[in-house]
């Protein structure tokens, strides 16, 4: 396949739309089912990208969750316990293999942001996790391959219309990439950086430079979620996976905050009060993960009406107060943090330690440098300035 037409572009009214190779080659993609559009398509790209460095990197399993071209989740094939379980709505009785505890990482770093989620595998596609993907709200889904059962479960999705797409691993882009923004054509070297420890984590800046093999894998991770992230962007990482993103904000310090709630409320739900919530069995998963989202965000009562709560739990559910969220989030430690361009001020720091950072990878070059590497040093958090920036735009 050479070219494939799209039904349009980023919107309805933006036609012709197509995709095609501008040497006149054969499209590296197979379309197993579905028609993906023009905006599904730039997911898959860019999210088969993250998870193809991920597993390089860090020699795991990896899947992304992709929405509007940034990452929702993203992370690696370690098991999950009990709790994950409970919070990822996994039964302790189904299987998962390292494909399926990566996208269900993943999905459940932030699972509202998820919902209609692209789907990215490192991995060819097995049954375990097609049986995840199955019982989830997503738009479509790329891998390098699939196992034939992972197949025809995916392709129950939608009433069989569901997007599956295989990508040849073995593909390689050509170095310069043009776009055209306006009329006129850009051009540049594809951003093609390796990120690993060796490169990006050697100059430890603070007075604290003692990174655990588990901060390392989790700052790398950090950078090569951020190289896929629409700047600018933060993202937090613990036990392999994201735990907030925040991407395309104007400010550094509001990326900060929101990838910092996002990682917040992740914390939140491993609370005994929140796992125990007495939800309605008729109760979908996404309608349990917003009203989750509420519980811990906001004092129920001011948000939704005892209406809407009756038609979600068999009992009223009793507040988490300030104080209780406050309490265990204090305790929350072993964060890492990345962020694709310097930080301007230790108010981002100060931030970061809110949510449990104790390790940050950032580029450095800010003329206020001291100050931040000061504001670190106040908390024994450690930063290494990895000296290159991540932008993608």
């Amino acid at each position: 396949m050479k070219e494939f037409e799209l039904k349009y572009g980023t919107n309805p009214n933006q036609k012709p739309a197509r995709i095609y190779m501008a040497d006149g080659s054969e499209l590296p993609i197979q379309i197993m089912n579905g028609r993906p559009g023009y905006i599904n398509f730039l997911d898959a790209f860019n999210s088969y990208q993250l998870v193809r460095d991920l597993k390089a990197a860090l020699g795991l399993p990896a899947a992304a969750s992709f929405k509007h071209v940034s990452p929702a989740g993203a992370a690696l094939g370690l098991p999950l316990d009990e709790t994950l379980r409970r919070m990822y709505h996994i039964g302790a009785d189904v299987e998962l293999s390292p494909l399926a505890c990566a996208y269900a990482r993943a999905r459940g770093a932030d699972r509202m942001s998820s919902f209609g989620d692209w789907i990215a595998l490192s991995d060819v596609c097995d049954l375990a996790t097609a049986k995840l993907i199955q019982h989830e709200v997503s738009d479509g889904i790329i891998a390098p391959g699939y196992d034939a059962d992972a197949l025809e479960v995916l392709k129950s999705k939608k009433k069989g219309n569901y997007n599956i797409v295989a990508i040849d691993p073995d593909y390689v882009p050509a170095h310069i990439e043009t776009r055209t923004v306006f009329g006129v054509t850009f051009e540049q070297g594809r951003q093609d950086l390796t990120i690993n420890a060796d490169t990006m984590l050697t100059n430890l800046v603070t007075r604290n430079k003692t990174l655990t093999e588990d901060q390392k894998r989790d700052l790398v991770m950090s950078l090569i979620v951020l190289k896929y992230t629409q700047s600018n962007s933060v993202c937090y990482v613990q036990g392999g996976q994201t735990i907030g993103v925040g991407a395309g904000q104007q400010s550094r310090i509001h990326c900060t905050r929101l990838a910092g709630q996002k990682a917040d409320n992740w914390q939140l739900r491993h609370m005994p009060k929140v796992l125990d919530l007495p939800f309605r069995d008729d109760v979908s998963k996404p309608n349990r993960d917003n009203a989750i989202d509420v519980y811990i965000g906001d004092t129920p009562e001011d948000v939704i009406g005892d209406d809407v709560w009756a038609e979600t739990f068999t009992t009223q559910p009793e507040p988490l107060t300030a104080e209780e969220k406050r309490a265990w989030l204090d305790k929350v430690t072993g964060v890492s943090l990345g962020s694709d361009a310097f930080f301007p001020f230790g108010d981002n720091i100060e931030r970061a330690r809110r949510s449990g950072v104790t390790a940050i990878v950032q580029p450095g070059g800010s003329i206020r440098d001291s100050q931040v590497i000061e504001t670190c040093d106040k908390y024994g958090i450690a930063m290494a300035f990895c000296g290159i920036r991540l932008f993608h735009h």
